[in-house]
Formats: structure tokens, C-alpha cells, sequence
């Protein structure tokens, strides 16, 4: 089974997911962030999805940041929607600056850089696989 990360924002949200055997964290897809539930039902009823990570935005001294209302409003939904799934809510302090800093380091272009959503795809595949390293420890 596998495990999905949301990276939950205003506009658009980033999606990732795992392999089956839950080894590798991939960039599946960013959507507009109105579709994501009825993304979700639709990958529901393809994939067999254990749990669910959702970011949590932090500042720097621990507090909920000012998106956080806005994140909360959606795990509701989403728990409200899905009340078998687990979820797991994750820090997601800096996996944006990781992410814009993962795309340099790949050699993308400025052009592709300014891409929003990559960055959040990019966010989810990082707020996953940090999920699946601290699990294996």
C-alpha cells in the first residue's frame, strides 16, 4: 500500500506519493487546490492508499503560520470525506526553500525554477521522504 503526501496551499496543492512497498517518495501531480478532493476520490479507487501525510506550516518558534486556518479547513474536509484513511500531519517548515534549492541543484533552468507548481510537487516528494527516513530509523 501505498503513502500519499499533500502539500496543501491556497492555489494550488502538491501531491506525492510512495511505491508500493513504501521505499521511494515520487512527485505524482500539483492540482488546483479546489480539485483536490475529488482528485483524491478519483486516486482513491485506482491506488490502495495506507496513509495520508498533510503538512502543517509552522513558523520558526513552533507557532501554526498563517496558512495553517486554511490547512485545518482542508484536513476536515478531507477527514470528513475519507473517515477510514489515516492522517498523519507532518512539519513542513522549509521543504519550500528545499525545494527551490533541489531544483537549482538539478539544473533547472530560471524559466522552469519559477514553475509554482513543481516547487509544491517538489515540497510533497520532500515532506515524504523526510516521513519515510524517520520511520526506517
Amino acid at each position: 500500500m501505498r503513502i500519499l503526501a499533500i502539500d496543501y496551499g491556497e492555489k494550488r496543492t502538491g501531491i506525492a506519493v510512495t511505491d508500493e512497498m513504501q521505499l521511494i517518495a515520487s512527485g505524482l501531480t500539483t492540482i488546483p487546490s479546489g480539485t483536490a478532493l475529488a482528485f483524491l476520490t478519483d486516486y482513491f479507487a485506482k491506488e490502495k492508499v495506507e496513509k495520508v501525510l498533510i503538512g502543517e506550516p509552522k513558523q520558526m518558534n513552533g507557532l501554526p503560520s498563517q496558512s495553517a486556518g486554511l490547512i485545518d479547513a482542508f484536513t476536515a474536509k478531507f477527514t470528513n470525506q475519507f473517515p477510514d484513511m489515516q492522517v498523519v500531519r507532518v512539519d513542513e517548515r522549509f521543504t519550500s526553500k528545499m525545494a527551490f534549492q533541489t531544483m537549482i541543484n538539478s539544473g533547472l533552468k530560471k524559466k522552469q525554477r519559477q514553475d509554482k507548481g513543481l516547487i509544491d510537487e517538489i515540497s510533497a516528494t520532500i515532506l515524504l521522504q523526510d516521513y519515510l527516513i524517520q520511520k526506517n530509523k
